[in-house]
C-alpha cells in the first residue's frame, strides 16, 4: 500500500466509529465473480445495527466502493 492509503483497520475505526463497549465483527467476506475481495463489517450502534462493506483494491487499498471492474455495466444499443 501506498503512503496515503489505509489499512483496513483503520478504514473500519474510521466509518464505525469503534469503542471498547462497540467492537466491530467481520460477518462475511468473499470474493466477487470479477475476482475483487471484499469484507462485510458490522457493529451494533445505540441506532440499530450498521454493516459496511469494504473492498480490495489491485493497489492494495480498500475503500467504500467496488472496483471499477467490479461495478455492472449496460450497454446502450444503437
Amino acid at each position: 500500500m501506498g503512503s496515503g492509503e489505509k489499512s483496513l483497520r483503520l478504514l473500519i475505526e474510521k466509518w464505525l466509529e469503534l469503542t471498547h463497549v462497540s467492537p466491530a465483527r467481520v460477518t462475511r467476506f468473499s470474493r466477487m465473480p470479477s475476482g475483487a475481495r471484499y469484507v462485510c463489517v458490522g457493529a451494533l450502534r445505540p441506532s440499530g445495527p450498521l454493516a459496511i462493506f469494504f473492498f480490495r483494491h489491485d493497489d492494495g487499498s480498500w475503500c467504500v466502493f467496488p472496483p471499477e471492474a467490479g461495478w455492472p455495466a449496460t450497454k446502450a444499443q444503437a
